[in-house]
């Protein structure tokens, strides 16, 4: 059995840009390229794969144009990473897209794991990953999650807002986080059948979910953030200084 891991980093986004940007009309760098430490927020999520043992190769999907730049600062300031076998490949406009667009240059085995990893989660722990790839191992499909703090309520919106329709336990609810894993079978056939029935989903796990199979949740870590917002970028430049 070997361990496949897809990094979609297409995405522009777009909550990441400052507003101080947006006046000036600037082109700020996409979220997954813009700099934590010193290093893009990319290669850290990459480093900690490409330092785990148990992954056997990592895909990366990006926008066409980012592609050749990227191999190159790869190669010319971060070669370690290359020590792991790597694959870049051309992402989509959705991260489904991204995904399948990765799946589909896989040399995997029906019974081989694939894990799918946000490219600006780069607080995920080894431990973290070894645990989502036994439970995965185990019941060929299981997610990264972490319980809810937050009293959670369902909301119907109308006109001027949003109106409470209930309060969901939180001992029912975990919010789901990366990286999430499956047989590659499985996987497949989920993204297979999502594209003949035109469904967009919000994660991997939801495809396995549409198909009625079931998916272990393993314990996550609530430094696993993604980075999307500025504030998030702050809170990510705390946790990079405390773990130094």
């Amino acid at each position: 059995m070997k361990v496949f891991v897809i990094i979609p980093a297409a995405g522009l986004g777009t909550r990441m840009a400052s507003l101080s940007a947006a006046k000036a009309k600037k082109k700020p760098p996409t979220k997954q390229f813009k700099e934590l430490g010193g290093v893009p927020i990319l290669v850290h999520t990459l480093r900690v794969f490409a330092n785990t043992p148990a992954v056997y190769e990592i895909v990366v999907a990006l926008r066409k144009n980012e592609i050749a730049g990227f191999r190159t600062q790869l190669e010319k300031q971060f070669p370690e990473i290359l020590n792991k076998r790597l694959q870049i490949v051309e992402g989509g406009e959705h991260r489904q897209d991204s995904v399948a667009n990765a799946l589909a240059n896989l040399a995997a085995d029906p019974e081989d794991l694939v894990l799918v990893h946000d490219a600006v989660r780069p607080f995920v722990t080894p431990e973290i990953i070894l645990h989502v790839i036994e439970a995965a191992e185990k019941h060929h499909a299981a997610i990264a999650g972490w319980p809810a703090v937050d009293t959670v309520k369902q909301v119907e919106r109308n006109a001027e807002g949003a109106v409470i329709k209930a309060t969901i336990p939180r001992a029912s609810v975990v919010m789901a986080q990366t990286p999430q894993g499956f047989r590659y079978d499985i996987l497949k056939k989920g993204f297979d059948d999502a594209a003949a029935d035109g469904f967009l989903g919000t994660d991997e796990a939801s495809l396995i979910e549409r198909a009625g199979l079931p998916v272990a949740v393993v314990m996550g870590s609530p430094k696993n953030i993604k980075i999307t917002t500025p504030a998030d970028m702050e809170l990510a430049e705390f946790y990079l200084k405390s773990s130094s």
